[in-house]
C-alpha cells in the first residue's frame, strides 16, 4: 500500500462472511509455506505455478506479500511460470539482514530465484512500494529483466520535490506505530487497539496489512493464516519498519543510477486512485484530490522514458489494488509484456 494510506491505516475491515463467495479458487496455496529458496543470510518463500519462459515474478506493495497475487498469478500461470514471494522476514519467509533496502532485497529475490532454479531473464511485476524493488533489479541486473509491469508503483523519486518531502513522512510517522505493535508481540501482550473510527469497527495492528484483513477476496483459510502471522510474527514487523524507514534512501538510490532498459516491454498501470484500498472508501473529489492524483500518474508516466517500448495504462475503476479490482488489466498488460519480450 502506497505511504500516505498506510499512513492513516485507512485499510477496511472486510466483512468476513463473504469472504467465501469471492475467494480465489485455491488460494490456500498462499497460507503455507512453498518453496523456501537461499539468499545471503535468508531464505525467501516462493509460492511457483506453471511453466514456461521468460518466468514471470511478483513482488508486494508495502505490508504485502505474497497472496497480494492470489487473483492474477494463477490466471497468468496459464502461459507461464509464475512467481510470487515473501519478502525476507513476510510472510512465510526466514528474517534477513538489516537494513531492508530496495537493493538488498532486489539481490536476495535474485539469489533465490536462482537457488530454486528458476533461471533468467525476468517479467518483473511490482506493486506500489514492489516498484522500487523491480526497478532496482532491472537497474542492477538488466541481462535478467526481461520486461516490467508497474501496478500503481510507487514513484516518490519522480515527483516533485515537495511532493516528495510530504510523501516521505511516512518514513517517519508510520515505523513508530509498527514498533509499538512489534514490541507488544515480542512481549507477549496482546496487540494495541488502533485509534478509533467513527460508526467502523474497532481493530488491532493485526488488521492494517495488504488492505484490511479479513480481505473478502481471499478464503476464510487464507485470511487466518495471514492474521495468525499478523498477530505473532515479530521478524515481519522489523522488517516492515526497516523497509519504510529505508525508502528515502530507497528513492535516492533510484535517481541516481536510473539507466535505459532499452527496448525491454515496460507497462505502467496507474488506477487514479493512488494510496486508496477501497473504492468505497476514496476521499470526496475535491480540486485538490483531482491534483494530486494527476501530479502521481504524470510522476508514474516518467517510468515510460526507460525503454522504447512503455505504454500507461490507465485503470479506471480501480483502486491501486488493480489486481483485486481490475484483474483484466494486470494479466492482459502482463501477456503483452511477456509475448512482445519472446519476440525480441
Amino acid at each position: 500500500m502506497s505511504y500516505i494510506s498506510r499512513t492513516i491505516f485507512a485499510a477496511a475491515i472486510a466483512i468476513a462472511a463473504s469472504s467465501a463467495s469471492r475467494a480465489a479458487p485455491g488460494d490456500e496455496v498462499y497460507a503455507r509455506p512453498g518453496t523456501m529458496a537461499a539468499a545471503p543470510g535468508t531464505r525467501l518463500n516462493l509460492v511457483c505455478m506453471g511453466t514456461g519462459s521468460p518466468a514471470v515474478v511478483f513482488d508486494s506493495g508495502f505490508e504485502d506479500w505474497a497472496p497480494a497475487w492470489a487473483v492474477v498469478q494463477p490466471r497468468v500461470a496459464r502461459f507461464t511460470r509464475a512467481c510470487s514471494y515473501d519478502r525476507a522476514g513476510s510472510g512465510f519467509s526466514d528474517p534477513g539482514r538489516m537494513p531492508r533496502t530496495s537493493v538488498r532485497i532486489a539481490d536476495e529475490l535474485r539469489a533465490a530465484l536462482r537457488s530454486a532454479g528458476i533461471p533468467g531473464p525476468y517479467i518483473l511485476v511490482g506493486s506500489a512500494f514492489g516498484s522500487y524493488n523491480v526497478r532496482t533489479f532491472a537497474f542492477r541486473h538488466p541481462r535478467d529483466t526481461a520486461g516490467l509491469v508497474l501496478v500503481d508503483g510507487d514513484v516518490v523519486d519522480l515527483e516533485p520535490a515537495d511532493l516528495q518531502a510530504e510523501d516521505n513522512r511516512g518514513a517517519v510517522i508510520i515505523p513508530p506505530a509498527l514498533r509499538a505493535c512489534r514490541d507488544a508481540i515480542a512481549a507477549g501482550r496482546p496487540l494495541p487497539l488502533l485509534p478509533s473510527r467513527p460508526g467502523r469497527p474497532v481493530r488491532t495492528c493485526a488488521q492494517t496489512f495488504f488492505r484490511g484483513l479479513p480481505e473478502d477476496q481471499w478464503s476464510p483459510a487464507l485470511n487466518a493464516a495471514l492474521l495468525e502471522l499478523a498477530r505473532t510474527k515479530v521478524a515481519m514487523y522489523d522488517s516492515d519498519i526497516s523497509e519504510m524507514e529505508q525508502t528515502p534512501a530507497d528513492e535516492a538510490w533510484l535517481q541516481r543510477h536510473r539507466r535505459s532498459l532499452g527496448a525491454r516491454p515496460i507497462r505502467v498501470l496507474t488506477s487514479l486512485n493512488h494510496g486508496v484500498g477501497h473504492l468505497e472508501l476514496r476521499p470526496p473529489e475535491t480540486p485538490e484530490q483531482h491534483a494530486y492524483q494527476q501530479v502521481i500518474a504524470q510522476a508514474q508516466a516518467r517510468v515510460l522514458t526507460l525503454s522504447s517500448n512503455a505504454r500507461q495504462i490507465f485503470a479506471r475503476h480501480s483502486s491501486e489494488y488493480i489486481q483485486f479490482d481490475e484483474p483484466d488489466t494486470v494479466v492482459d498488460a502482463i501477456r503483452e509484456v511477456f509475448d512482445q519480450s519472446r519476440g525480441r
